[in-house]
């Protein structure tokens, strides 16, 4: 949990009410515990694994498992371009000071204790995280409790929005559910967690918890989104409604605003510091099966998050936002990926899943373009612009519907056009068609290399 999470949730809050708060923590919850349900199955199929591109590389092969793999950095950048966005609004709203430079030193210090340490370093940092959070939680009820005063006529005259079920929540029911349950499945981290369970009863219990608790958490930092409208520092819709929960801080007592801009620099730099490493461990095991030196590694990561300092700098405003584009990414490529977990699926290859992920998103654009009448907004589309801000443009929902269905029926088309040559290919020449086979024989092929990938991670460190 990183800074992100006290700007998120209370924008949401603030556009949707209590409806889409408890809509977006129970659609972050659950895909946590469903690593519980789907993690077993690909433990099974991908004994010698330890992320999902490694049974990817085993089932659909390595230029798949690249595909996806490029898809996994380009969603680390943007979480990282999201956290520096976080943390920007925490300093100045609290401090009313330019964050660059304190985000420039964060970029910087990470950088160098993650290159000389790398993961070991990360494990540290995330055990003082989890502290760092729980105090965050402690402080704020208890300062929130104490510091704030809410007027009770406002209260009034907006209880039927903020309270009550509204369109836009019932939209989000559909949309958070797709954005965040697909794009769990880019972060290596969850992998990890659920290919070193000791049993399936182990990763079970240990994913029900870390739901429960998660859920709770992102609860109370959202309430402040809607609070901040019932004391009078904002509207509903707000353009600051991200900034809910560091508005209501500033209002609060000087130890309390220092207190809550420590601790939110702490998990900040321990979420990046995380990015960082998880980013140079996908680089060097996916694409280059750990036979590059790390250090080599390290230095692309930061050629990698040098522009996400400059974007988050010059051009992020909203965090929000840059989460709906990774979320629309993976809700157009993880879906048709899974149908592969099934033998009825046995069909599909390689090339389908990665047909049928772009052309998802062509079809998002091509929807797009029809929705708004144009293609630049088509375009648009593509980068959620319009964000979740109205439940009166229908242009997002449909964002979401279309990645995940075209993408596994554009899938289907693939497979079915591939099938249909290589069937008439095989009659000319007199030869056998059997798809089922050959998979075998791919997954038998690949086996030993894949071996060979983990030895090679754990005796850099990477695990």
């Amino acid at each position: 949990m990183g800074c992100g999470i006290l700007t998120t949730y209370t924008q949401i809050a603030n556009i949707a009410g209590i409806h889409g708060l408890m809509v977006y923590t129970i659609s972050g919850a659950i895909p946590i515990f469903l690593f519980s349900l789907f993690g077993p199955l690909i433990r099974k199929k991908c004994p010698d694994g330890f992320v999902l591109t490694e049974w990817v590389f085993q089932r659909f092969g390595p230029v798949t498992a690249l595909y996806l793999s490029a898809f996994t950095v380009f969603t680390m950048f943007l979480y990282m371009l999201s956290e520096l966005t976080a943390i920007e609004y925490a300093i100045e709203a609290l401090t009313g000071l330019d964050a660059t430079p304190a985000m420039v030193v964060q970029c910087v210090v990470t950088t160098i204790y993650t290159f000389f340490g790398g993961f070991q370093v990360s494990f540290v940092t995330d055990s003082f995280q989890a502290v760092f959070v729980l105090v965050l939680l402690v402080v704020g009820v208890i300062a929130y409790a104490t510091q704030i005063d809410i007027n009770l006529d406002i209260k009034h005259a907006t209880q039927d929005q903020l309270m009550h079920a509204n369109k836009l929540g019932w939209m989000l029911m559909y949309i958070l559910p797709v954005a965040i349950i697909t794009n769990d499945c880019f972060i290596a981290g969850f992998w990890l967690r659920t290919f070193a369970a000791k049993t399936n009863k182990d990763l079970v219990i240990g994913s029900s918890i870390a739901a429960v608790v998660t859920c709770i958490i992102c609860t109370l930092v959202g309430l402040p989104g809607i609070i901040a409208v019932w004391t009078g520092d904002m509207q509903i819709y707000d353009d600051e409604g991200a900034n809910a929960f560091f508005i209501l801080v500033s209002k609060m007592d000087n130890w309390v605003i220092g207190v809550i801009l420590i601790f939110s620099i702490g998990i900040s730099t321990a979420t990046f510091d995380s990015l960082q490493s998880a980013t140079a461990s996908t680089i060097s095991n996916d694409f280059f099966r750990n036979k590059v030196a790390i250090m080599w590694v390290r230095f692309l990561v930061i050629v990698i998050m040098v522009p996400s300092l400059v974007v988050a700098i010059k051009a992020a405003t909203n965090v929000l936002q840059i989460y709906l584009i990774a979320d629309l990414v993976s809700a157009s490529v993880i879906p048709i990926i899974f149908l592969g977990l099934s033998e009825k699926f046995n069909f599909l290859r390689g090339l389908d899943v990665m047909i049928g992920g772009l052309g998802a998103l062509v079809a998002v654009f091509i929807y797009g373009t029809i929705y708004y009448g144009n293609a630049k907004d088509g375009a648009r589309l593509l980068l959620v612009w319009n964000g979740l801000y109205s439940d009166q443009d229908w242009g997002a929902f449909g964002a979401f519907v279309i990645a995940p269905v075209g993408g596994i029926l554009i899938g289907f088309a693939s497979a079915a056009i591939r099938i249909s040559i290589r069937g008439i290919t095989r009659r000319i020449r007199g030869t056998r068609d059997d798809e089922s086979v050959e998979v075998q024989h791919e997954m038998i092929d690949t086996d030993d290399s894949i071996k060979k990938s983990r030895l090679q991670a754990l005796s850099v460190g990477l695990l």
